[in-house]
């Protein structure tokens, strides 16, 4: 990553070249006249630091170049075809012309009888990133999920049929394969290098636009809860981004990619400035094993984490925000067989600090089945250590959705919600068998409840760390809040457990 530096460096002395002009230009704007020989002093010093600057725009421009041509090369196009039934292809009740005109008239004028559906090739394009002089692709899976043809485009415009090798949904991840030889391959960099605000280039085919390259920055990393995928760490760029790019390159300035780009945000379908790219680093991993193993195996801990925010750290008596806050262990899993318990939360896994819930599910998956991990706790203001052996993520799981609303019981108005005791009846109907507590039926709009997302047909087990049975365990347990506390609620919604941090008013 030299010339990354490099180009740090010069962008500094740039910068700094440009300012010191202003700042020249705007003393010489608000200075007293000048003499005749002061004038011809500051026209010399002008005159030279023109080329100056012009130099190190230059380099610039070179420099964005010269990683353009490096990563165009190994940017392909990728057309996927499916075939899909279509309904009534007239448009009309099934069989109306059929039953007026006959078979005999369909058979003369259109060679076939009327049908009730037909099948249809719908066609999409996307982007890949050659990784080897052999044909291998990197992509992303909603590229080619459910295509039933593929083909690709390199530079020199040859087309070639592609297979695939294996793909991964929860990261979007996606290799193919064509049958090729000596053909120009990308160089992958390292994307836990690189640097919010450094300088990067997007290569793809929106719109069908063929190898179309973006400049812009690197917005922030490491971001999550987009809704993507289920395991999210992705970059953020600013580089335009549009349809046709998913797939396509992400690289810094010494034509090292760094990111395969794979979605956009915007409310109209086009680039607003907001992108986002899987690190290359998590592709280069999801790609290595499902071309060595064709599938992917992850580690997991068989708890439900969650983030802390600055109201469950009040209400919890934590320090800060940092870690993942577990909210339910199940009984029998890895991490209940390691010690892990509710409420404990997930500092460090195998001496590396865990800042979020989603980090902590990253670095887990990372890890394969079978391996012994050290995780570091903290428990009722204490730090301990565990050893835990991971075991295998399932694929599918269910989640749950909570159900109808139930007639009120009790209302607590310091926390703008109704509740009632959770019964054998409402437990069946709800999916509550075997637990205890109490059930949400109203939230009131504005509320502390209402901000904290609670929703009705949520089960509250605890408040403030102590177990509720009933609602008269409710009304005790919320009865010494006044305003300012912060009341910490364990609650379960569907299969998911999570804690919630309440502001009392």
């Amino acid at each position: 990553m030299v010339r990354i530096k490099g180009n740090r460096i010069f962008l500094k002395v740039f910068l700094s070249v440009v300012m010191t002009g202003l700042l020249v230009f705007a003393l010489d704007c608000n200075s007293s006249p000048k003499t005749p020989s002061q004038d011809t002093s500051k026209n010399i010093e002008t005159s030279s630091a023109a080329p100056q600057a012009q130099g190190l725009i230059q380099q610039l421009s070179d420099a964005f170049e010269t990683a353009s041509t490096r990563v165009s090369r190994s940017v392909v196009s990728i057309f996927a075809e499916q075939i899909v039934q279509v309904q009534n292809p007239f448009g009309m009740p099934d069989d109306a012309f059929k039953d007026f005109f006959g078979e005999d008239f369909y058979k003369r004028f259109f060679g076939a009888p009327p049908s009730k559906s037909e099948k249809q090739t719908v066609r999409s394009l996307g982007s890949g990133v050659i990784v080897s002089q052999d044909g291998t692709i990197l992509t992303n899976n909603h590229v080619v999920d459910k295509a039933d043809k593929l083909s690709v485009v390199i530079g020199d415009k040859k087309t070639y049929k592609a297979k695939v090798i294996g793909t991964d949904p929860p990261t979007d991840v996606a290799v193919i394969k064509i049958d090729a030889n000596n053909l120009p391959f990308a160089t992958l960099g390292n994307s836990d290098e690189v640097k919010v605000g450094q300088w990067v280039i997007a290569v793809g085919n929106p719109f069908q636009l063929m190898h179309t390259v973006t400049a812009g920055i690197i917005s922030a990393k490491g971001r999550s809860s987009v809704g993507l995928a289920d395991y999210e760490d992705f970059i953020q760029t600013d580089a335009s981004i549009n349809p046709g790019n998913s797939g396509g390159a992400l690289a810094d300035l010494d034509g090292h990619v760094i990111g395969i780009n794979t979605a956009i945000e915007s409310p109209s379908g086009g680039n607003i400035g907001i992108g986002f790219a899987i690190p290359i680093n998590m592709a280069k991993q999801v790609m290595a094993e499902l071309m060595s193993k064709g599938k992917i195996t992850r580690g997991y801990l068989d708890l439900n984490p969650q983030d802390i925010d600055e109201d469950l750290a009040k209400a919890l008596k934590l320090r800060d925000t940092e870690g993942a806050l577990v909210a339910n262990v199940t009984p029998g899993g890895p991490a209940d067989k390691a010690g892990i318990k509710q409420g404990d939360v997930i500092l460090e896994l195998n001496g590396q600090k865990i800042k979020n819930s989603s980090e902590l599910r990253n670095r887990v998956a990372q890890l394969g089945p079978g391996t012994s991990a050290k995780i570091g706790l903290l428990r009722d203001g204490r730090e301990i250590q565990v050893s835990v052996i991971l075991g295998e993520r399932p694929k599918g799981q269910a989640q749950g959705s909570p159900r109808e609303e139930q007639p009120k019981e009790t209302m607590s108005r310091k926390l703008g919600l109704s509740v009632q005791t959770l019964t054998p009846d409402i437990a069946e109907q709800l999916g509550f068998k075997g637990e205890q507590g109490v059930v949400v039926t109203d939230v009131v709009p504005g509320s502390p409840a209402d901000e904290a997302n609670l929703q009705s047909g949520d089960l509250i087990k605890e408040v403030n760390r102590g177990q509720v049975r009933s609602v008269n365990d409710f009304e005790k347990a919320v009865k010494g809040l006044k305003s300012g506390d912060v009341a910490a609620l364990l609650v379960r919604r569907g299969p998911a457990v999570f804690y919630k941090g309440l502001q009392i008013r």
